[in-house]
């Protein structure tokens, strides 16, 4: 027995040593500072239990705007302030465009689509991407006037009823997804169709598991915590189930597609399949259309959605704000006809409170990991290539030196002396550079449209007293998701 027992303590042993020496960084260049790490824990003890943001944000004040934190066993190399994410992201756009890996969703995307592919293969699907969009959302038919019919069968909705109150985060869903729909796969639903609700709700289960402190954690130790229960397994699940609709929608494509008249973005990509399949290093296959779509399906619905859900909850918090928007609609638009996108250029106000509610809400605060694609010289340090990267999104909109009062909401952020739309280089919720967000177009589009519609045709009552309305976000992980809140519309 006392034999046995020695060799499972030298078994124990030698497998706590090949983990110690597994986590040493290897690196070979020279990283910026940051807290001392532990073999496999690398700086798990800093770590704030609030989140990853928290801790960050607790090392930028010790370390400054750039330092390294080890992730588990991997470092990685923290940008904060608006001044230093924009000199790597814009500056050194080369050389910090290459993509990381998000630990809860590698196991279902692989590196694959355009999110998440690297090196040509990025930069080819990207083109691609932003070309079939540019032809479905700014071709034959706008999607202006695909916002503008969207925003109207919305209003249509709200009208059904009569006032009462309702949790407004399914109707939020429902139009950011039907614009990206078009796009992507030729159709809009009709917000009582069954398929469309269950995507729906796989798209907002996904987005808060990968926005709790679960996930985050998975985020330091990938390779051990895969193995047990979790949200990650929710995550893969709940995605392999968008998925197997894709796969559907796309042999519904692929069985009636008329090369002559491509549809949608489907359709564009099949047919670049087509062209392509004698180069067999194409990345016009099937593995990067299944994931782009993916990408593009998921972000296109739940940025803006979840940013909707914001605005109107902070219109909640700040009606004289509410009233301000109201008052410059039934100026410049009326009553009697739909906002338009030419409008914003003569609603400063409205404008800089579309700003004010994006910089407030954060909503992506640590941004997607970037990774350098060669040994990068930044600020004295050399960042050995393939080093991840996570510019701190949020140490930018709450810039100090950018914004008087970073913490607080004010739509006058972004408005001059003179009452006009002021620019600020801090402005930063869609990323900066190569990999700056593709529907970042399309999205302000929607949230001008959708936000002045909505507006111009109700006004807005909370069923609790205004000093209870919290807008203190439910999970700050790699999204920041408002509380639930009911709301009443009220016919204007």
């Amino acid at each position: 027995m006392e034999l046995s027992a020695l060799l499972l303590l030298a078994l124990a042993a030698g497998f706590l040593l090949f983990f110690i020496i597994q986590s040493q960084p290897k690196t070979h260049g020279h990283l910026p500072p940051g807290p001392r790490p532990l073999p496999f824990l690398g700086n798990l003890l800093q770590m704030d239990r609030r989140g990853l943001l928290n801790s960050f944000l607790q090392l930028q004040e010790k370390y400054g705007d750039v330092f390294t934190v080890h992730l588990g066993p991997r470092p990685v190399v923290m940008l904060c302030s608006t001044d230093t994410i924009r000199e790597a992201l814009v500056d050194q756009a080369e050389a910090f465009s290459g993509r990381g890996t998000v630990a809860v969703l590698d196991p279902v995307i692989q590196g694959y689509g355009v999110a998440f592919a690297n090196g040509e293969c990025w930069k080819t699907i990207r083109r691609f991407s932003l070309t079939t969009m540019r032809d479905f959302g700014m071709g034959k038919r706008s999607v202006e006037e695909q916002i503008k019919e969207e925003a109207q069968c919305l209003v249509e909705e709200l009208k059904k009823y009569k006032g009462a109150p309702l949790n407004p985060t399914f109707f939020f869903q429902s139009i950011a997804a039907n614009i990206i729909c078009s796009i992507v796969f030729g159709e809009r639903f009709d917000y009582t169709d069954h398929q469309f609700l269950r995507l729906m709700d796989l798209i907002y289960q996904t987005f808060s598991l990968m926005s709790s402190l679960s996930s985050q954690v998975f985020e330091l130790f990938p390779a051990v915590l895969k193995y047990f229960p979790g949200g990650h397994r929710q995550i893969s699940q709940n995605l392999q189930e968008i998925l197997d609709y894709i796969g559907y929608s796309v042999e519904q494509h692929r069985a009636t597609l008329d090369p002559s008249a491509p549809r949608d973005f489907i359709d564009t990509f099949l047919l670049r399949m087509e062209k392509e399949k004698s180069n067999r290093h194409t990345e016009f296959h099937h593995q990067n259309l299944m994931m782009s779509v993916l990408s593009l399906f998921f972000a296109g619905t739940e940025t803006t959605s979840t940013t909707l859900r914001y605005s109107f909850l902070i219109m909640l918090k700040y009606p004289n704000v509410a009233e301000k928007v109201q008052k410059e609609i039934d100026q410049v638009i009326g009553s009697h006809r739909l906002p338009t996108l030419d409008d914003r250029s003569k609603m400063p106000y409205t404008d800089a409170v579309i700003h004010e509610i994006q910089r407030f809400s954060d909503l992506a605060p640590i941004g997607l990991p970037h990774r350098v694609t060669k040994d990068t010289l930044f600020r004295g340090y050399l960042i050995p290539k393939n080093t991840e990267v996570y510019p701190i999104l949020s140490s930018a909109l709450h810039d100090p030196r950018y914004f008087e009062q970073p913490d607080t909401f004010n739509p006058e952020h972004f408005l001059d002396a003179n009452g006009a739309l002021k620019k600020s280089e801090a402005f930063l919720p869609f990323s900066a550079g190569k990999r700056i967000c593709l529907g970042e177009g399309i999205a302000r589009n929607e949230l001008f449209l959708f936000f002045t519609t909505i507006l111009q045709n109700f006004s807005l009552a909370s069923p609790v007293a205004l000093e209870n309305i919290d807008l203190t976000s439910k999970t700050s992980g790699s999204g920041k998701i408002p509380p639930p809140y009911q709301i009443h519309f009220l016919s204007r």
